[in-house]
């Protein structure tokens, strides 16, 4: 009889849940650089005191991207209930990436068509926040003497890895006292996303000589040695990622296999300033950098990862006369995955079938998302990520959310608090 009350609660809020997911939409929290974040944790802190929260804001002073002009500001918000018990807590960012071209919605503007609400954020992770927001209050309204306590996060940065989010409050100590995370990230409303795969960001950068554009043979291009170096990496290391697949159930299918992405390119001159109109000098590039984005698998070691690429660039310095490089570490997360067995999947994974009628699929994030820092920061191993939204429309232009899956995944989490806390 509770949990029909519960998810009868759920319905009749339906009408809030489309209000909150435009009213979050509708702040434009872009990263880079890091715009009206204050703005967001005000008005969620507000909405959550109205509920019965307190709320903290919390600036992660010092971080990467923190500035008196890009402050970033997260927000915790916790009830008590009547008696202990557990807490379970659900962790939200609120930044977004940038809007990019291809819209033909305002991606700002939060507006409806049929099912789906359009803007940027909509999916990943608006609509999820939204959902975890009205599932806790659903949850209060018809438990009153729940026990334990909820608590419900609104963090910086995640989409630039977290670092003035939840990095800094796990390393504050923000998860010490909590049992349960769920994370809604856009996984599908009936998946569980146990963890995800490694990632190694690294900088190479070859050498060369400057010359004259005219007389290049007084030279020594760098670019040319950047050339031999992405040879080597199409003909030689891609074969070998193709080749190694892991037991992880990532999905894509294309990604149960070692990955590789030249996230860019920089040779030669600084790109002029928009407004120039003039021709760059004629001059031999005596540098050239490349960004490689390597995600890996939980059963490969970042040594041996690491070592692949040191091999490939020591076969091209045996090939190429005057040949130097030099590779800078710049960001690594080891795989993260949590056992199918802790209670929070198991719980979520009943949740599902009662509110879908079918067995929650378990899946593995192809990318990282903030789990990694809950694991490995904050020593929390009892985490997931379960929420509204297709992960396809991530980053897309016009990137929408179902109201009718934010709706039946706020119905799940709703009865994840009732099995946890009820």
């Amino acid at each position: 009889m509770q949990t029909a009350r519960l998810l009868a609660e759920i319905d009749a809020r339906r009408d809030g849940l489309i209000a909150l997911t435009q009213s979050l939409i509708r702040i434009p929290t872009l990263n880079p650089p890091g715009l009206n974040y204050r703005d967001i944790c005000d008005f969620l802190a507000a909405r959550l005191t109205a509920a019965g929260f307190s709320t903290r804001l919390i600036r992660a002073y010092g971080t990467p991207g923190d500035s008196d002009a890009h402050p970033r500001w997260n927000l915790i918000a916790r009830i008590e209930g009547a008696a202990p018990g557990d807490c379970v807590h659900f962790n939200s960012h609120h930044d977004v990436v940038e809007v990019g071209h291809g819209w033909t919605r305002d991606p700002f503007g939060g507006a409806i068509e049929g099912d789906r609400i359009y803007g940027r954020g909509a999916c990943d992770m608006k609509g999820g926040l939204a959902a975890s927001i009205i599932a806790a209050e659903a949850f209060i309204a018809t438990h009153p003497d729940f026990r334990g306590s909820i608590e419900l996060s609104a963090t910086a940065d995640e989409e630039s890895g977290g670092f003035g989010g939840v990095a800094y409050l796990a390393e504050q100590g923000a998860f010490a006292h909590v049992q349960h995370v769920i994370i809604p990230e856009p996984l599908h409303k009936d998946r569980i996303c146990l963890g995800h795969r490694g990632v190694w960001w690294a900088e190479v950068e070859t050498f060369g000589r400057i010359a004259h554009g005219s007389m290049p043979f007084l030279g020594d291009s760098a670019i040319r040695h950047m050339g031999a170096v992405l040879h080597q990496i199409e003909t030689v290391l891609y074969p070998l990622l193709a080749s190694k697949h892991t037991a992880m159930p990532v999905v894509p299918e294309q990604a149960r296999q070692s990955t590789l992405n030249i996230n860019s390119v920089h040779g030669g001159e600084a790109e002029p300033d928009p407004d120039y109109t003039g021709l760059p000098t004629p001059c031999v590039a005596d540098r050239c950098r490349i960004i490689l984005d390597r995600r890996f698998l939980i059963e490969e070691d970042i040594a041996q990862v690491k070592a692949e690429l040191t091999a490939l660039l020591e076969t091209v310095k045996a090939q190429r006369p005057g040949f130097t490089y030099e590779v800078r570490d710049l960001f690594e997360v080891q795989p993260t995955l949590t056992d199918r067995d802790a209670p929070v999947v198991r719980t979520t994974a009943a949740a599902i079938e009662r509110v879908l009628a079918r067995q929650a699929q378990y899946v593995v994030s192809p990318g990282t998302y903030d789990q990694k820092h809950i694991d490995r920061i904050g020593r929390l191993h009892n985490c997931i990520a379960y929420g509204p939204g297709l992960l396809h429309l991530a980053h897309q232009p016009d990137e929408w959310i179902g109201i009718q899956d934010m709706t039946d995944s706020a119905k799940v989490m709703a009865l994840v608090l009732a099995d946890l806390l009820g």
